[in-house]
């Protein structure tokens, strides 16, 4: 047997003098630092699927309930879409439901499709009680009403839920007990700011602050609850908004000072109060401010396929209460822009503004036989600009001569996130 041990010490001094080499190198030579590497790009690939409720009628304003996918064409922005789902709801109950195209397959055990749900019953509401906007001394005219909304709109089988704005505290999840509604009625009661609190109030750069922060309130509370509304699918929301309405920049002549009459705040004459307001350019943005409110509410809804009609309790004015002395043309101003802003909420959104009325029942049953007959259509878009955040859609019918359909006229995206700092 030959003896290996030589043949060891040859690889032993070999790598012993490559190393010693390699030492000597790094010695004599100055490293060079890595150059930091540039991050990677990140693409990001979003397909909107997007859901629009529609309702056609024939000639004697009956529904009419035959159509099919073929019947219709569904345009964004001008360019037709192919519509890939279709949802009939007839008498407030899902007939058909028509599913969005599975994904395809993947790798593994092929499971079968699962059959579409169609045991889903009644209708889906929202009743916003906006007690912060509705009158004390009118509390009663306000249950009057509730109890006819729960008699002649939400019938069994319908899902509701309940919130409000102010101190009646109701906060009621998603339920089909028309027994809660009834007792929610009774802890309703209105806080709404009289004229004089608004008069006599005080203000800041932005007029009444009272008045912005119970706006603010409402439309926050509002936005918030629609939302929410957005996590279901393939069904159209009816929100009922009880509510006086909004008005940014109320009795303007009134808040600068003294009424020659019937006196007024700080004691100041009403020149003496135009001055001081020229000088701080207050609520000089109040009307603008309230379109801004009231467009990002409404776009949230129409994300969320929520239809607003919105309510206003005190019916048919008629004038200011005997105890509240304002200048006529003052009262009619500020009635004018709180009933202009529910009409906002309610034709921005397809829905019906019940004001300046004293016929409620007749509303409620419209509004009745609005969310209980409708077809829900379903697309993917194919206009992948991100920033294109308000498009136009547009239904058509075809072949069908006589049948007329309403639609929503535009949806909007909701805002890209921010990039996060890169590190």
């Amino acid at each position: 047997m030959k003896p290996t041990f030589p043949r060891l010490v040859g690889i032993t001094v070999l790598a012993l003098s490559t190393g010693l080499g390699a030492f000597a190198r790094e010695g004599g030579q100055v490293p060079q630092t890595a150059k930091p590497q540039a991050p990677a790009a990140t693409f990001r690939v979003a397909i909107d699927y997007v859901t629009t409720d529609v309702i056609a009628r024939n000639n004697r304003d009956q529904f009419v309930a035959d159509l099919t996918r073929g019947d219709f064409e569904i345009f964004e922005d001008g360019v037709k879409q192919d519509i890939t789902s279709l949802t009939l709801v007839h008498g407030g109950r899902v007939h058909n439901l028509t599913a969005p195209p599975a994904p395809p397959p993947t790798e593994g055990l092929i499971l079968p499709q699962s059959r579409p749900r169609n045991d889903t019953a009644g209708r889906i509401f929202l009743i916003i009680v906006d007690d912060l906007h509705l009158d004390f001394r009118n509390t009663g005219r306000i249950r009057d009403l509730f109890k006819r909304i729960s008699k002649n709109l939400v019938h069994e089988g319908d899902m509701f839920s309940i919130v409000s704005t102010g101190p009646s505290s109701l906060a009621i999840d998603p339920t089909y007990d028309l027994k809660v509604l009834d007792e929610a009625i009774k802890r309703i009661t209105g806080s709404g700011l009289k004229p004089s609190d608004i008069i006599q109030g005080s203000e800041g750069a932005d007029g009444p602050s009272e008045v912005r922060y119970r706006a603010h309130v409402a439309f926050s509370t509002a936005y918030d609850m629609l939302s929410q509304m957005e996590k279901i699918n393939n069904r159209r929301k009816a929100v009922i908004w009880v509510s006086n309405g909004y008005d940014f920049n109320p009795f303007a002549e009134s808040r600068l000072g003294e009424d020659p009459v019937f006196g007024g705040r700080f004691g100041q004459t009403r020149e003496e109060g135009r001055q001081q307001q020229g000088m701080t350019n207050q609520n000089q943005f109040a009307d603008a401010d309230l379109a801004r409110e009231l467009a990002e509410v409404t776009r949230t809804a129409n994300r969320a396929n929520a239809t607003l009609y919105t309510i206003d309790p005190r019916g048919l004015v008629a004038g200011s209460d005997l105890d509240e002395q304002l200048d006529p043309v003052e009262f009619g101003e500020h009635v004018r822009k709180t009933q202009d802003s529910l009409r906002v909420l309610a034709e921005q959104t397809g829905g019906i503004a019940v004001v300046n009325q004293n016929n409620f029942d007749k509303a409620l049953k419209r509004i009745d036989a609005e969310t209980s007959d409708y077809y829900m259509l379903g697309y993917s878009s194919t206009n992948p600009d991100p920033l294109k955040r308000t498009r136009r859609i547009e239904v058509k019918l075809v072949n069908r001569p006589g049948v007329s359909v309403w639609s929503r006229t535009s949806y909007s995206l909701r805002q890209l996130p921010k990039p996060e700092p890169q590190q």
